[in-house]
C-alpha cells in the first residue's frame, strides 16, 4: 500500500440491510480518510454514499438453495468481475458485509491476491451451520463483530474477532421521522397494531396472508384497534394491497414509512430479522412470525444451532446454549425472558400470533411491563456508534500496513 495514494476499498453488500451498514461505514470513512474511493457490490444508499458500484447486489437478494442455484451463473460472473478488479486495480482492502453465500467467494479471491478482508456485520454462523467457522477463520483476516456473544464465540474458534457494535443502532439514532404522517396518526382513536412482513417479496408473499388471518382474530377481540402495514417496496404495497382487499379489514398500507410506523405502534406483528433491533429500540411489543415451507423447515432443524431465531431474544436470553433447540413456546418455563414470542413454522400459527396482541391491547399491564423489559434491554445494549468505531479500526490496520519497516 502507498501511503501517498488515496485508499481504495472494495465493498460486497448484498442485502438492503447491508445496503445501508455500508453507506453509513463509507460516510464514517471518508470523513476520516478524505479522498478514500469506495468501490464494488452494494446498492442504491451505497451509491449515495459515494460508492462506485459496480453492481447493484441489491436486485439479487435470493434466499434458499433453489433460488441460488437458479442465480448462479450470476453470482459466478460477478466472483469472476471481483477477481479481475483485485488483479489489476489491488484494492487496499475487501469489506464484506453479511450475504454469505457469494462473500466467501469474493474473500477467496481477495486471499488469493494478498487483500486484507474484513468482514463487517459477519454472517450469523453460531447460529447456523456452525462448521462456516472454518471458512470465517481461513478467508477473513478481521471480524467486526455487532453482538456481544459473537466475539467470545468466534475468538474461541480461532478468529481475529473485534466487538464493535450492531450497525443498526446507527441507523435507527439518525434516522428523521415524518412528523406531519406522524401527527395525523396519532390523532386517530384506537390502538395501532402494525404489520412487518419483510423487505423481501419472498419474505412478504409466505407470511402476510397468515399476518392477515391473525389481524382478522384479533379484529374480533379488539374491534377498536387500528392496523397499519409497512410496505418496504411499491410493488410489495401491490402485493399487500390485492391479499387485504378481499379480508374487508380496516389495514392501511403505507410505503417507506417503517420507522414511523414502529414509533407508533401499540404492539407490531413481525418477520424475524434485523428489524428486531429497530423495534427493540423503539421498546414496542412484538410477535415475530416466520412462515416456511414444510421441507424447507425440515432442511433448517440440521443447520440451526440456536433455540430462538430473533435478535433480541438471543441478546435477553443465553442466546447460544445449545441444549434445548426446540422451538420457543409460550408454555416452557422461561417464557417470560423471551421478549418478543417466535414462530418459526410450517403451519398455522395465526391463533398464537393474535393471542400475543390481544393480550397487550386488552391487558395494559402486561403490555407495560414487556414494554420496561425492553427498555432495559436497549439501554444495555442499543448503542449507537459502530460505524465510527469499524471506520476506525478499518483505517488503523491499513495505515499500519502503510507504514515502512525499520531497518
Amino acid at each position: 500500500m502507498d501511503a501517498s495514494k488515496p485508499m481504495t476499498i472494495f465493498f460486497s453488500a448484498g442485502e438492503p440491510s447491508g445496503d445501508l451498514h455500508g453507506a453509513n461505514l463509507i460516510r464514517q470513512l471518508q470523513a476520516q480518510s478524505p479522498g478514500l474511493q469506495a468501490v464494488g457490490y452494494g446498492g442504491p444508499k451505497m451509491a449515495e454514499a459515494g460508492c462506485q458500484l459496480h453492481e447493484d447486489l441489491t436486485a439479487l437478494a435470493v434466499m434458499w438453495f433453489v433460488r441460488v442455484l437458479l442465480n448462479l451463473h450470476k453470482f459466478v460472473g460477478l466472483v469472476s468481475r471481483a477477481d479481475r478488479y483485485f488483479r489489476h486495480h489491488r484494492p487496499d482492502a475487501v469489506v464484506l458485509i453479511d450475504y454469505p453465500g457469494l462473500n466467501w467467494w469474493i474473500a477467496r479471491r481477495a486471499k488469493v491476491h494478498g487483500i486484507p478482508v474484513f468482514y463487517y456485520s459477519p454472517p450469523q454462523i453460531w447460529a447456523w451451520a456452525r462448521w462456516r467457522v472454518h471458512k470465517m477463520r481461513r478467508l477473513v483476516d478481521h471480524v467486526l463483530c455487532g453482538l456481544p456473544f459473537e466475539e467470545a464465540w468466534l475468538r474461541q474458534h480461532g478468529c481475529n474477532a473485534t466487538f464493535v457494535g450492531h450497525p443498526f443502532f446507527d441507523e435507527v439514532q439518525r434516522h428523521p421521522y415524518d412528523e406531519s404522517f406522524m401527527a395525523e396518526r396519532r390523532g386517530r382513536p384506537g390502538p395501532l397494531v402494525v404489520i412487518l412482513p419483510g423487505s423481501r417479496t419472498q419474505e412478504v408473499t409466505k407470511n402476510l396472508r397468515w399476518f392477515l388471518k391473525a389481524a382478522a382474530l384479533v379484529h374480533e377481540k379488539a374491534p377498536d384497534a387500528r392496523f397499519a402495514l409497512a410496505a418496504f417496496k411499491p410493488h410489495q404495497a401491490e402485493i399487500a394491497r390485492k391479499l387485504i382487499e378481499p379480508t374487508g379489514l380496516p389495514i392501511e398500507v403505507c410505503l417507506g414509512k417503517t420507522p414511523e410506523l414502529m414509533r407508533l405502534a401499540d404492539c407490531a406483528m413481525s418477520v424475524s430479522g434485523s428489524v428486531s433491533l429497530e423495534l427493540l429500540y423503539h421498546t414496542t411489543p412484538t410477535v415475530i412470525l416466520y412462515w416456511i415451507e414444510p421441507f424447507a423447515y425440515w432442511v433448517q432443524t440440521f443447520f440451526r444451532k440456536v433455540k430462538y431465531i430473533t435478535l433480541v431474544n438471543l441478546l435477553s436470553t443465553d442466546g447460544l446454549d445449545d441444549r434445548d433447540l426446540t422451538p420457543y413456546r409460550p408454555s416452557q418455563p422461561d417464557a417470560d425472558r423471551v421478549l418478543f414470542p417466535e414462530y418459526l413454522t410450517y403451519e398455522d400459527k395465526s391463533a398464537a400470533v393474535a393471542g400475543h396482541v390481544v393480550e397487550w391491547l386488552t391487558q395494559p399491564e402486561r403490555r407495560a411491563a414487556r414494554v420496561e423489559a425492553l427498555r432495559q434491554l436497549k439501554d444495555r445494549v442499543a448503542h449507537g456508534g459502530a460505524s465510527r468505531r469499524a471506520a476506525d479500526y478499518i483505517l488503523d490496520i491499513l495505515k499500519n500496513r502503510a507504514r515502512p519497516r525499520k531497518r
